[in-house]
């Protein structure tokens, strides 16, 4: 069974970032693919900002993207670029820790101007930490994604669905690589 983990770079549960991780958890979830969250702004700050290695926090959020078939890159941006919350965070993965992974940026902005924060901020980064199948994401602006009065999230229907074709692209290059894996075994 594969397994994706989601890296949040959000400093807010309640954030619009929130409804494009919900909506990809629940898609996921539906496809049969095991889903982590890692929360970074939930890890001990301290532990991220001074590196600690023997943080059980850190380690813990670590094992689950060494774990992972797929990651899922999640992060509002700040200043044309991904949060600080996230850098910390990504600067723990070790060397070639993306590597052999499917990677999937979320961005959301307050702007259209920002949309190649993707492209220029986080690929390098990624591809750093030996990431070499990096999907094209899904950027989205604040006004896309609406919170409702019960605490979920409302996507406009545009972001809805590039997200779900974003998503089912995931679910493929994962299946693909399950019946790969699998070809030899059987033959």
């Amino acid at each position: 069974m594969a397994k994706v983990v989601i890296l949040s770079g959000s400093v807010n549960k309640s954030s619009r970032l929130s409804g494009l991780i919900r909506h990809s958890q629940q898609k996921l979830l539906q496809s049969g693919i095991v889903v982590n969250l890692v929360e970074i702004s939930e890890l001990p700050a301290e532990d991220l900002i001074k590196a600690n290695w023997d943080s059980v926090p850190v380690k813990e959020a670590l094992a689950l993207v060494e774990q992972a078939d797929a990651v899922i890159v999640a992060s509002p941006v700040y200043k044309a670029a991904y949060s600080g919350v996230l850098k910390t965070f990504l600067d723990l993965i070790p060397q070639k820790g993306l590597e052999n992974k499917v990677l999937l940026p979320l961005f959301i902005g307050g702007s259209i101007a920002h949309l190649l924060a993707i492209d220029y901020a986080l690929k390098p980064v990624l591809s750093a930490l030996g990431a070499t199948n990096i999907l094209g994401g899904v950027y989205a602006v604040d006004q896309s994604v609406s919170r409702q009065e019960d605490g979920s999230f409302e996507l406009a229907a545009d972001v809805a669905g590039r997200l779900d074709n974003t998503v089912a692209r995931l679910t493929e290059e994962l299946a693909a690589r399950a019946s790969a894996a699998a070809a030899p075994a059987a033959g």
